[in-house]
């Protein structure tokens, strides 16, 4: 703890994630005095960011030039908007402004800046959302995927280090177990924050904390910034602000974010005049898993899954073109809610999964997380990484088998209560097989596989080279059953370029700030309705850092 007392600071800042410690970094460095106040404990510094792959989005960085990809600011931007879909003049007015900002942030000054922190990533981009549709639709058109050396916490470390320098110097306060129920408002302007001191917790990282209350609080500056994340962790929230362009809320979904990340903060400052937009534009993936050794509540892991398993419906039809894995997210999302059932399979073998196979998060890549150049070599000998095979050995969505009717029964029997149409099953792989016997085809994923590989990366470790799945030599046979987990909020609170919160009249509200998943990323929604992925990072990165750069110089 800072010498500094609340009372002393020039700037509070909501939320101690990724968002909020960038603010609070740009702060620091203009010489302003900061107040830090986050609901959970200690352990919980760095919010949902720790757990990240790390992924981020450059635009025609070293990393792709050297393997053979050329992109363009101009081509980043046909696919941002072909994705992002903005379709609402109002509430996309501000999100707009701050996608095309983002665009040059992304292919100017973002890698250097993080660079000269030491921020350093792994050679080999990955090719995210590769969407399946025309030039203009959703989708990269090449990949920009730059995992972060040391995942998560590597892009942390840099401003966690500001931080803590800053609490050295008396610059910083950081008050957790600090709950904001309430933005303080004077004439018209933010002026601070009050709210309940809760006991204290020793809750490991993610893990529920209590809600006790100790004491009351009450904190004032002269800026508020409000970084404190979206409503993925609040699924009844969720389900209330569910679109109906994608069908009826689901009944059972895991939570990839935990528990704390409740959306609470987005009602209190609309009551503070903030302007709420987009709530029913979210990010939830399909590819979800049982986590076996839970942290959080029905804490799920995603699959990041190359294109080669076969996506099946919970009764075992194929999913429709171009619905592959790794394709299209949402657009996966938004079929499968019209089958009427809340899970999925992937259908694949031994060989697929140990190319193709890998989980998103920081602990479940411990070679890039910890560095550990001997672990990461493994990645391209035989066998899958050790995570993912754990999760094949003990995960409860994982049926592995010798034959197809064996896997077929077993599958039934993990979901008794939805009929497999098996007859339909063995006749899609079959029929898939038969397309491999020459070197063309009319099966769309099976030409999307040759393309694949085709870029340096995807055949260096990320696709498999392409073979019948009912190959006895590629085997044994995996299926996969796939659950909805929720993740992100792509609206939030309405702001302007300089991060101001904007009220329901369009002026910015004085005192207030708003960064990170609160804001949408950026604008209330800089990514519309899709993201292009490696951009929720990046959005906390750039709104963070223009958010704490605008209140320092109010």
């Amino acid at each position: 703890m800072s010498a500094a007392t609340p009372a002393q600071s020039d700037a509070i800042v909501i939320g101690a994630g990724l968002a909020g410690l960038v603010a609070a970094a740009e702060l620091i460095d203009a010489g302003k005095r900061v107040t830090i106040l986050d609901q959970e404990p200690e352990a919980s510094l760095g919010g949902q960011a720790w757990w990240s792959f790390g992924g981020l989005f450059l635009i025609d960085s070293p990393e792709q030039r050297r393997m053979g990809v050329h992109d363009s600011i101009d081509l980043a931007r046909d696919d941002w908007y072909g994705s992002a879909g903005f379709d609402r003049d109002d509430e996309d007015a501000w999100g707009r402004r701050w996608a095309e900002a983002y665009l040059d942030f992304a292919a100017g000054e973002k890698r250097s800046w993080l660079h000269a922190m030491g921020v350093r990533w792994f050679p080999v981009v990955g090719w995210a959302e590769r969407g399946g549709y025309t030039a203009t639709g959703h989708g990269n058109s090449v990949p920009r995927f730059h995992i972060t050396w040391g995942t998560g916490p590597g892009l942390l470390a840099p401003f966690l280090a500001r931080v803590r320098a800053g609490v050295e110097s008396g610059h910083v306060t950081l008050l957790f177990r600090h709950r904001v129920d309430e933005l303080v408002v004077e004439d018209g302007a933010v002026v601070g924050a009050r709210g309940s001191v809760l006991a204290p917790d020793n809750a490991a990282r993610g893990a529920a904390s209590n809600r006790d209350v100790t004491a009351d609080f009450e904190v004032r500056a002269a800026s508020v910034i409000v970084s404190s994340g979206g409503i993925g962790g609040n699924h009844d929230l969720v389900r209330e602000q569910w679109p109906a362009r994608m069908g009826t809320p689901p009944v059972s979904m895991l939570s990839g974010v935990p528990a704390h990340v409740d959306g609470r903060m987005l009602g209190i400052a609309a009551q503070a005049g903030g302007r709420l937009v987009n709530g029913d534009r979210m990010w939830h993936y399909v590819e979800g898993i049982e986590n076996y050794a839970p942290v959080w509540a029905k804490h799920g892991i995603r699959i990041l899954p190359g294109p080669s398993s076969i996506w099946l419906d919970a009764t075992g039809k194929r999913l429709p073109v171009p619905l592959f894995p790794g394709f299209d997210t949402l657009g996966t999302l938004e079929h499968l809610r019209t089958t009427g059932h809340d899970h999925s399979w992937f259908v694949l073998t031994q060989k697929i999964i140990e190319k193709e196979f890998a989980l998103s998060g920081s602990e479940q890549n411990p070679d890039l997380t910890g560095k550990d150049i001997p672990l990461l070599l493994q990645r391209v000998r035989a066998g899958a990484p050790g995570p993912v095979e754990a999760f094949k050995d003990r995960g409860a969505d994982f049926i592995v088998a010798d034959t197809l009717d064996d896997l077929l029964d077993r599958m039934q029997q993990l979901t008794p209560d939805v009929p497999i149409d098996a007859a339909r099953v063995r006749w899609e792989i079959a029929a898939r097989d038969r397309q491999l016997d020459n070197e063309f085809s009319k099966d769309s994923q099976v030409n999307a596989l040759r393309q694949a590989r085709n870029y340096r990366g995807d055949k260096l470790i990320r696709v498999a080279s392409p073979h019948k799945i009912l190959d006895p030599s590629a085997g044994p046979l995996i299926a996969v059953k796939l659950h909805i987990l929720t993740r992100k909020s792509l609206g939030g609170l309405q702001t302007d370029l300089d991060a101001r919160v904007l009220g329901s009249d369009g002026a910015p509200i004085p005192g207030l700030y708003a960064a990170g998943e609160a804001a949408g990323f950026g604008g209330g929604g800089v990514h519309g309705y899709r993201s292009l992925e490696g951009t929720f990072l990046g959005g906390c990165l750039f709104s963070g850092r223009t958010a704490g750069r605008a209140a320092a110089a109010q």
